[in-house]
């Protein structure tokens, strides 16, 4: 057991706050109207992401006292849960927009692949930190393993179709190799690979294909493909310096779509500006800065590999979220952490969260 705990990182905690308001602010904004009209009720999905952030926080609160190097035992048997109910998904889950992703019955449902990049974090921290030696010395012996487990979990991850989980799961697991002392060239190897992969997942997939194709030229298919990426364009320059004013915005009455969830980052930057947008980025970077500095200074191996890797997870996602709002990534269907309306995303992303800030409490300095 690492020194008694001290106080939590700041940093952390306060843009995690910041996020959480500004996207609870930007849900209700952004969703009002349209909720009015096709839920007769304009606070519908406030409703709902106020009980899943509080929730949420709940959860944080407490993991934020329960001290993480009890996870390193808990890391494999949670991985075979996640597992378990990510191969459910495929066989009964919930279809919407032609993704089976959700367990249960509507606002009961909850997504799987939520759960299982928590697991698989936790899970490679704890792995990591006890063979960190044959890691570094074996491409075969040592990576192999891991490569198989990662490889089948986005196998299933794509099977469902998500493409944007399954790139950010393994960016995570990436720099958690490399944090754990994998040999630089076997790093390279799966770099590259790793970039094939993605190309042949694109290639292989027709819409995939086709999205891509209108990420290289949106207007050459503006009803069709390219049409998030212009009318996410288009809300971002109508918003200039300091926006049209909250709730003022035009774009977010069913001319973007999923505005509430994968295209919040578009409403938030019409109605709030590139003022608005800064803040947000700020948060994040505020939020990467302090959980890399939470994984220096953790007092051992695993607590360094575990608050790398819900950092990376969270800051990566975010990243890429951004990256398909701004046109800057092809559009995939991947959620803003913590500002994004979902409750599998808020509950997971805030325990992960719960978990960062009691490793922060032993961190040296």
């Amino acid at each position: 057991m690492p020194r008694r705990a001290g106080p939590i990182d700041f940093g952390i905690f306060l843009s995690t706050l910041v996020l959480l308001a500004m996207g609870i602010v930007m849900v209700f904004s952004s969703s009002a109207v349209t909720s009015a009209y096709s839920m007769g009720d304009a606070l519908y999905y406030l409703k709902r992401q106020l009980l899943w952030a509080g929730l949420g926080l709940v959860g944080m609160v407490f993991l934020m006292g329960f001290p993480y190097p009890y996870w390193r035992r808990l890391g494999a048997p949670l991985l075979g849960i996640s597992v378990f109910l990510l191969i459910l998904v495929l066989l009964i889950g919930t279809t919407a927009k032609g993704a089976s992703r959700w367990l249960g019955v509507g606002s009961l449902s909850f997504q799987p692949s939520e759960l299982i990049k928590l697991t698989m974090v936790i899970f490679f921290a704890a792995s990591l930190a006890d063979n960190r030696q044959r890691v570094g010395s074996s491409f075969v012996r040592g990576l192999g393993p891991y490569l198989l487990l990662l490889g089948g979990v986005c196998g299933l991850i794509l099977a469902q179709p998500d493409l944007g989980t399954a790139v950010a799961l393994a960016g995570t697991t990436y720099l958690m190799l490399a944090a754990g002392g994998a040999n630089r060239n076997h790093l390279t190897v799966l770099f590259l690979g790793g970039v094939a992969l993605v190309v042949a997942a694109i290639a292989l997939a027709p819409y995939r294909m086709a999205r891509f194709t209108a990420f290289l030229d949106p207007w050459a298919d503006p009803q069709g493909y390219g049409y998030q990426t212009i009318q996410s364009l288009l809300a971002l320059g109508s918003g200039g310096a300091f926006g049209t004013g909250l709730g003022d915005g035009r774009q977010k009455l069913y001319y973007v779509p999923e505005k509430h969830t994968d295209f919040i980052m578009a409403i938030l930057g019409e109605e709030l500006g590139f003022v608005g947008a800064a803040l947000v980025v700020t948060a994040f970077f505020i939020f990467l800065w302090r959980g890399f500095c939470t994984a220096f200074n953790a007092p051992d191996a695993f607590g360094t590999l575990l608050a790398a890797g819900i950092t990376t997870m969270i800051v990566l996602q975010a990243l890429i979220n951004m990256g398909v709002v701004t046109g800057l990534l092809p559009v995939t269907g991947i959620t803003l952490p913590l500002v994004s309306y979902g409750g599998s995303s808020m509950i997971f992303t805030l325990a992960g969260i719960g978990i960062l800030l009691n490793v922060s409490r032993y961190a040296r300095g």
